[in-house]
């Protein structure tokens, strides 16, 4: 592997570097998350075990977008009736990233099963256009990574593997997938070359895969392959939450529900659970919802 000596140490900080294995039919993403997480946290003050998970999430969200080959966005969440009820990641196709765990406010553990097991995986693709797609999985391995490993053993898709790695303020991840045959079209040595490559990641431990460069990183697992390296794509925390998309979800409120509110309070008022933005609607703001005109009653 060939890589300019003045990048072959570096650690980037949140975004993602995609490579591919030369002379297989394999490729690989690596994700670093630092500033993000920070972003996320501030948000939110977790409790430490619920802060690493909550990376381990954004990271595998990263990875996993990564993976789409159109515009939309890709969900990774959990529900459990242990002490995290409820996490999520998503990621866009142009690698913004927001995240949230709900519920998870007296969780005490930094165990992966006191937090999460017994619990669902689901994993929501939504397109821009097209139809939503979405994957249940039981929450399996005593991790997230082992979870999502499951789901992809019993899809159709191409063979996936992931590393996760999160200490609450820092988190990184390696993605590896087996490509559509080309350079190799025997499947018993395909299937060795992908068993190869997934047990030398198994040897990567969660403290190389935070604080390691990619060329570093990739150099000591693969340094017998050709592996060609590609750009950094940055990584931001940005919420789609949105004025337009707050005043479309008061219509399932109903009116008169709507009618209450302002009754009440003069006003109606709605926060994103993401990133804390406060939207405010007044009468004046919700005539469109309001079907009966500018002289309707409020009671």
């Amino acid at each position: 592997m060939t890589v300019p000596t003045e990048i072959s140490t570096l650690r980037h900080a949140d975004g993602k570097r995609r490579f591919l294995f030369e002379k297989m039919d394999l490729r690989g993403e690596i994700v670093h998350l630092d500033n993000v997480i920070t972003d996320v946290s501030d948000i939110h003050s977790y409790p430490t075990g619920v802060s690493r998970l909550l990376g381990e999430f954004l990271v595998a969200s990263v990875l996993l977008a990564s993976t789409l080959k159109f515009r939309g966005s890709l969900t990774v969440q959990a529900r459990s009736d242990r002490e995290v009820p409820l996490i999520m990641a998503e990621c866009s196709s142009d690698l913004a990233v927001r995240a949230i765990a709900r519920g998870a406010e007296g969780a005490t553990s930094e165990s992966f099963d006191a937090l999460l097991g017994g619990g669902q995986l689901v994993l929501t693709i939504t397109p821009e256009r097209g139809k939503q797609y979405q994957g249940i999985v039981p929450l399996t391995g005593g991790s997230l990574a082992s979870s999502l490993d499951s789901y992809f053993s019993q899809s159709e898709q191409l063979q996936t593997r992931l590393q996760l790695s999160s200490d609450g303020s820092r988190a990184a991840g390696l993605l590896l997938q087996q490509l559509p045959t080309q350079l190799e079209p025997n499947a018993a040595a395909r299937e060795e070359q992908w068993d190869r490559a997934c047990m030398l990641a198994a040897t990567l431990s969660p403290e190389e895969l935070l604080q390691l460069g990619d060329a570093t990183l990739l150099h000591r697992l693969y340094h017998e392959e050709v592996i060609r390296l590609f750009d950094l794509e940055a990584v931001r925390f940005r919420c789609s939450c949105s004025q337009d998309r707050t005043f479309a979800a008061l219509a399932t409120l109903g009116e008169a529900e709507i009618r209450d509110i302002i009754a009440e309070q003069g006003a109606v008022t709605m926060d994103c659970e993401f990133c804390n933005q406060r939207y405010m609607f007044r009468e004046s703001d919700l005539r469109g919802l309001l079907g009966s005109g500018d002289n309707a009653p409020i009671h």
